[in-house]
């Protein structure tokens, strides 16, 4: 079943885009809370008719992440985490706790769009990465320390 995405759908596709899901997802979750729209010949062509409309504006939002991606590449954040003697974490850093450092540092960033390859369970180095656009993302450095 194809469906038009009408918002961001994590590990699925962005908002517009056209989506190829499973029968039973489409109808049972994405359309019936209003995440998608059934992708039929006439919602293709409304679709398109926007996507023109609004090219302009999209080549902005690009332009804004791309701005905040310069800005976030490269930044090292210090995590404090309660640790035991071996330097393991007492449960895990998650993208909660780094949105909340990167709004000390004044970037207003949604959790929702910092992504961790695997879970922070030690102190280290680690790696995160921020999807501010669907083209573009962000890298920043994250420094686990024992509190």
């Amino acid at each position: 079943m194809q469906v038009i995405l009408k918002e961001d759908v994590i590990n699925l596709g962005y908002k517009d885009d056209i989506v190829t899901v499973k029968d039973g997802y489409g109808r049972n979750f994405l359309i019936p809370t209003g995440k998608a729209v059934i992708a039929n010949e006439s919602s293709k062509k409304v679709l398109a008719e926007n996507l023109k409309q609004r090219a302009h504006k999209l080549a902005k939002i690009k332009a804004d992440a791309e701005e905040l991606a310069a800005k976030l590449n490269g930044l090292v954040l210090t995590i404090g985490a309660k640790t035991s003697s071996t330097g393991t974490i007492f449960g895990s850093v998650n993208n909660i706790q780094i949105a909340e450092e990167l709004d000390k540092k004044g970037f207003n960033i949604d959790r929702k769009i910092i992504v961790i390859k695997d879970a922070i369970k030690e102190v280290g180095t680690y790696h995160a990465v921020i999807k501010l656009h669907k083209e573009v993302s962000a890298t920043i450095q994250l420094d686990v320390v024992s509190e």
